[in-house]
């Protein structure tokens, strides 16, 4: 038979369900583990009588870096508030991912 396509049905409305939800909820255990390094590092910057200048601007870094990657995750989850949300952007998962890199790294040079 060489007839035409089935006609397509029509899609559902989108139930989100709890999914937006569980997804904020994770971006703020995120944001809370970042803060956590970024006190944790100032901290360690305090404990030293005398920080080396390596510290001093690891830490100042530090605390760039979360307040990017607190910008970024706030963005993402004013987003989740919409009934369908957008796709992450190339844009941002890069700065998510280059903020948690440089935690790492920045994190480590202060402890050494």
């Amino acid at each position: 038979m060489t007839g035409s396509p089935p006609p397509e049905r029509p899609r559902p409305a989108r139930d989100p369900g709890l999914q937006p939800e569980r997804t904020r909820l994770a971006w703020r255990r995120t944001t809370l583990s970042c803060t956590l390094v970024a006190i944790l590092a100032g901290r360690q910057l305090v404990q030293h009588r005398a920080p080396g200048p390596v510290t001093v601007v690891a830490a100042a870094l530090v605390m760039l870096v979360w307040i990017a990657f607190v910008a970024a995750a706030h963005v993402r989850m004013r987003a989740m508030c919409d009934g369908r949300p957008p796709a992450l952007s190339a844009r941002t998962a890069l700065t998510l991912a280059a903020c948690t890199c440089a935690l790492a790294v920045l994190g480590a040079a202060i402890l050494i």
